[in-house]
């Protein structure tokens, strides 16, 4: 039976009489991509920010390793504008903040690339990398902690070999090319040691050689690093190649799961890609 690293169980995000996603329960197995996709503004990076701690859900919990992580449910005003279902479902109140999910082994990365603009290629990944630090203000203030800083620095070293970024290691972010960036960006997430990796659209703005190189590197760390990947993409070619499975949402609510060639034939998501043709209502 496969292990169950994700699970979404109801989840809602409700911004007063907007409902961004509705009622979204999905399921991520250990070692799999799985693919979240849809239009536009169907509530695919909302489904994210609820997962990492950016927003309490207005309903529903989550759950990483078989633990809830997070839980909440219509409080206040909200009760009466509450529009998911199983509203009497939850009783807890779990808020974590996105450090604390980081810290417990979800990482991800952004639709824009939010990199420290400041810092060289080789400090982005060593600040990341605090994160998992023992170290306090004390032992920091009289250099105790030289062994793990050390220890930290060989390991961002390992780290850009493996992911080919070692030859720009000194060089500022801001002057990689676009694909490399993005790299980067993926490299600062595998810093905190994730066993989930949340990509956010990561192929955007790529050409054509650029998300085929991507594809593949998704693949190798994937094995490499024995992740688990989640990952919300436009780039359809992408999708299709990488993806065990498949999950479709279209204004916040999930129509359609499966694989790859369940959902290329699947009407409905052909619908919400492609609009209604013209003669279909004849």
């Amino acid at each position: 039976m496969a292990q169950n690293v994700l699970k979404l169980e109801n989840i809602t995000m409700q911004f007063g009489g907007v409902v961004a996603v509705k009622s979204l329960s999905l399921e991520v197995n250990k070692g799999e991509i799985v693919s979240l996709i849809g239009p536009n503004g169907a509530g695919k990076t909302t489904a994210f920010n609820v997962i990492t701690g950016v927003y309490s859900p207005t309903n529903g919990a989550v759950y990483f390793n078989g633990k809830k992580i997070v839980e909440n449910h219509p409080r206040g005003k909200m009760k009466k504008l509450y529009a998911g279902s199983e509203k009497g479902q939850y009783h807890g109140h779990l808020e974590p903040t996105p450090d604390k999910i980081t810290k417990l082994g979800i990482a991800r990365t952004f639709q824009n690339i939010r990199l420290w603009k400041s810092q060289s290629v080789f400090n982005n990944v060593l600040i990341a990398m605090h994160l998992r630090r023992t170290s306090n203000i004390f032992t920091a203030t009289f250099r105790l902690n030289l062994k793990e800083e050390k220890k930290q620095r060989a390991e961002v070293e390992r780290l850009l070999k493996i992911l080919g970024l070692y030859e720009v290691k000194d060089e500022m972010c801001t002057s990689l090319p676009y694909g490399l960036q993005r790299r980067l960006e993926i490299a600062r997430a595998l810093a905190t040691k994730p066993q989930l990796l949340l990509l956010d659209e990561p192929a955007a703005g790529m050409n054509p050689q650029e998300t085929a190189e991507l594809t593949e590197f998704i693949r190798r760390i994937r094995d490499e690093f024995n992740l688990t990947v989640f990952m919300i993409e436009h780039h359809m070619d992408l999708v299709m190649d990488i993806s065990d499975r498949i999950y479709v949402l279209n204004f916040g609510a999930l129509i359609a799961s499966g694989i790859p060639e369940e959902i290329q034939n699947n009407p409905e998501v052909i619908s919400a890609y492609l609009g209604e043709s013209e003669d279909s209502n004849a």
